[in-house]
């Protein structure tokens, strides 16, 4: 089943995905990870910005995780997922 960008947010955002995908030097990577802040740790979910605070840009290339199994911000660009599937499917 091929998952388009906004699929894979939305899946990662209600709870854990595996990803594998291409890392820029060529090799293979296989990550767990989500966006669900519950599934995180306190001090790594995301903090609201401040008042005034410009947001930043959101890269359509890529998508910025939270990796479960090493608890750190990671990101794969979207071009380079060979298999992208959500837990309980």
């Amino acid at each position: 089943m091929n998952f388009t960008r906004d699929d894979m947010v939305n899946l990662l955002r209600q709870g854990k995905s595996t990803v594998v995908f291409t890392k820029v030097d060529g090799t293979e990577r296989v990550m767990k990870c989500t966006l669900n802040e519950t599934l995180m740790p306190t001090d790594q979910r995301p903090t609201p910005l401040a008042e005034g605070a410009t947001p930043r840009k959101e890269s359509l290339e890529a998508i910025r995780v939270f990796d479960t199994d090493i608890q750190a911000w990671r990101s794969f660009r979207v071009d380079s997922v060979k298999s992208f599937t959500p837990s309980g499917i």
